[in-house]
């Protein structure tokens, strides 16, 4: 199967990060959201990072007025996915607004599209059955940002064909990305288990009073070489993302460890979400740049 068209649901970050990747690939590609104001939103800050990098030299003008020319942005859902071979779900992580819009779109695409999701804890087992097409949906999980990170999570479940797998596989590849084929399902996948427990340890010295969370950052940045520490991945990620992962795996699970840990729960309740509102463990200026670290 050839993918031409792509649809992206959702225009928050992670969405329209997709759609700008897959348009400035060749593929002709449509975000949608329910909100126009956020679809406005979302073209200004592509086309705010797609000027910064023409400007460093990153991408030629050339390359990225071809990628808006193939990119469309509109709040009609039936009109967007109706020539669609692939639509990529990047909406809120809670499973039954999932299931309820797989359903919608597979009364909405075509046969042959595949229906996938870029959940990297919601696996595709929950989502298929809403839909009469089991064996054509998958979880294609992009890494945020989607414009720099290399990396794709490639995951079927039982009964996905291997026709689906190879062809996501394959597009994902496209884009430019490294592909992560994992063999089954498991919440979190492969990185983000790894993640999961660099951060989850994180945490506890944290809460422990064993270090300051910059103290903490310090530790991985200068010892162990990662780019950046797990306090301030939080903060780019977003805490609101970390905290409804953590939530979503516990609905999956019932353990007990999986909950969000008091610190970020926390700030999560406080809307102290990372670079997107400017506070969370760090405070960041309009541009999201690093001023320091958050006192309150």
């Amino acid at each position: 199967m050839t993918i031409n068209n792509v649809t992206v649901i959702g225009s928050g970050t992670m969405g329209s990060q997709i759609g700008i990747v897959a348009a400035l690939n060749g593929f002709r590609t449509t975000i949608v959201d329910i909100s126009d104001d956020a679809l406005k939103a979302a073209d200004e800050q592509l086309r705010y990072r797609m000027g910064r990098d023409v400007k460093k030299k990153r991408r030629s003008q050339a390359d990225v007025g071809a990628a808006f020319e193939r990119l469309t942005l509109t709040t009609d859902q039936a009109e967007a996915v109706k020539d669609a071979d692939i639509v990529i779900e990047a909406a809120v992580e809670n499973i039954e607004i999932k299931r309820k819009l797989f359903a919608e779109l597979d009364s909405q695409a075509p046969a042959h599209a595949i229906l996938a999701t870029n959940s990297s804890n919601i696996v595709s087992s929950r989502l298929a059955d809403a839909t009469s097409r089991p064996e054509k949906v998958c979880n294609m999980h992009f890494f945020n940002p989607v414009l720099v990170m290399e990396a794709c999570e490639v995951v079927g479940h039982d009964q996905t064909s291997e026709e689906t797998l190879d062809t996501v596989a394959q597009l994902a590849t496209d884009m430019g990305k490294k592909v992560i084929r994992v063999n089954q399902e498991i919440p979190g996948f492969i990185a983000n288990r790894l993640l999961a427990a660099l951060r989850t340890e994180a945490l506890k010295l944290y809460q422990g009073g064993y270090a300051s969370f910059e103290d903490i950052d310090i530790a991985a940045t200068a010892a162990l070489r990662h780019p950046m520490g797990p306090f301030e991945l939080m903060d780019l990620v977003g805490i609101d993302v970390a905290y409804l992962i953590r939530k979503a795996e516990y609905e999956q699970t019932g353990e007990q460890e999986s909950l969000p840990s008091p610190a970020l729960e926390k700030k999560y309740n406080s809307g102290e979400y990372g670079r997107k509102t400017g506070r969370g463990w760090y405070v960041y200026d309009e541009e999201g740049k690093k001023i320091g670290p958050n006192e309150g």
